[in-house]
């Protein structure tokens, strides 16, 4: 770590000096298998040669001019978004981050909660959920362990245990309920579908807003475009962020709900600018294609073969498998041996994440190739062998 950075991150020493496809190199040249593209980012992987091009065509163009001016690439990238939402009639604000594309969606509900005039209103979150590290956000996040030595807090949020008790917390004073319908960093604990649609329809018909965080779980990460098209659900509020520009910082609130914010309810400086969404659009352009030659479809599926495969001979190490699509994950029947396992993976040249106290997790590339999953599976169950002696 760099005396000139805050150390907040525990940091692997490892320095990576390129990338392409799903692998990694560090600057000894050794290479790694990636199933974790940066936390969700990389949707299309490292140096990919479309991403590439789109962003040198617009750097040469225009690379920022503020939103006091229009933005011809947000524009499209909006109108696509829309589009692949299935929504007939939505609005987009684009941002920098998840936790930017969050904070937008509680103003919205906040002046949602004023103009309908509920006051002391509440937004009902659930327990172990993550919806970014910003003050508001964090309180949003119903883990106490994050939350230490940043308050005071606003008092909005009140924390649900699970689907279930949801309905126990609402009252006249509930305007809305924000969840992630796969909980990221909460075990990729993916709901159940059909209690996510009823939940849905009960909140529909008290006019409580439901605000889905789709950080993570969006832009075909599920195998659908969004993680609400898998569970078939239309909320009023979607975030997005992390894979929908391939690597480049973005964010974006859509909501369908009309006449809430107004002429300067809201802004960003950097949000929506013309790289970034330029780049955003080439991503969907090419994901979108990725799903209908059902390549998608059939990656998602061979990753999961693979998945079931280490499960099954390894069930004295594992649970069970978790989560949807390629937001993936293996429960541990140790929790303690969660860190020991990704130590020795690390020591196989792969890289995956936890997620949780228990859960190995995998998010690869969408792109990942049959050959780079195959290797990557070959490397885990070395490290599981050497765990097991």
């Amino acid at each position: 770590m760099s005396k000139y950075l805050f150390p907040i991150y525990k940091q692997v020493n490892i320095e990576f000096k390129k990338g392409k496809g799903s692998k990694l190199y560090d600057k000894y040249k050794n290479e790694y298998i990636d199933f974790t593209s940066g936390i969700g980012v990389n949707s299309l992987g490292h140096g990919n040669k479309s991403l590439i091009k789109a962003i040198n065509k617009q750097a040469n163009k225009l690379i920022h001019i503020s939103n006091i001016y229009p933005v011809e690439a947000q524009k499209k990238c909006a109108k696509k978004l829309v589009q692949l939402s299935t929504y007939k009639n939505m609005n987009c604000f684009f941002c920098n981050s998840g936790a930017e594309a969050n904070e937008a969606a509680i103003k919205f509900v906040r002046k949602y909660a004023y103009l309908k005039k509920i006051k002391n209103h509440k937004i009902i979150t659930i327990n172990n959920s993550f919806h970014g590290r910003t003050l508001t956000t964090l309180k949003a996040t119903a883990q106490e362990d994050k939350q230490k030595g940043f308050g005071p807090f606003t008092d909005e949020f009140i924390y649900a245990k699970d689907i279930e008790d949801i309905k126990n917390k609402i009252d006249k004073s509930t305007v809305a309920v924000m969840l992630e319908l796969i909980q990221g960093e909460g075990g990729i604990n993916a709901f159940d579908k059909k209690k996510i649609q009823i939940l849905a329809k009960e909140l529909k018909k008290k006019k409580i807003l439901l605000v889905i965080d789709e950080v993570q779980s969006g832009v075909y990460r599920t195998g659908k475009f969004l993680a609400s098209n898998y569970y078939e659900i239309k909320p009023d509020v979607i975030t997005l962020a992390k894979g929908l520009a391939g690597g480049l910082p973005i964010g974006v609130m859509m909501s369908d709900v009309k006449d809430i914010f107004i002429l300067g309810n809201h802004g960003t400086t950097f949000g929506g600018n013309p790289l970034c969404t330029s780049v955003a659009l080439e991503v969907l352009n090419i994901l979108q294609e990725q799903e209908k030659s059902k390549k998608l479809e059939n990656r998602i599926l061979y990753f999961q073969k693979n998945l079931d495969k280490c499960l099954k001979e390894n069930k004295e190490f594992f649970v069970s498998k978790v989560g949807i699509g390629l937001m993936l994950g293996l429960k541990l029947k140790n929790e303690e041996d969660l860190g020991i396992l990704i130590e020795k993976c690390l020591d196989e040249k792969l890289l995956v994440l936890r997620s949780g106290k228990d859960i190995v997790r995998f998010l690869p590339s969408l792109n990942i190739s049959k050959k780079e999953i195959k290797e990557g599976f070959s490397k885990l169950q070395k490290a599981i062998n050497k765990i097991k002696g």
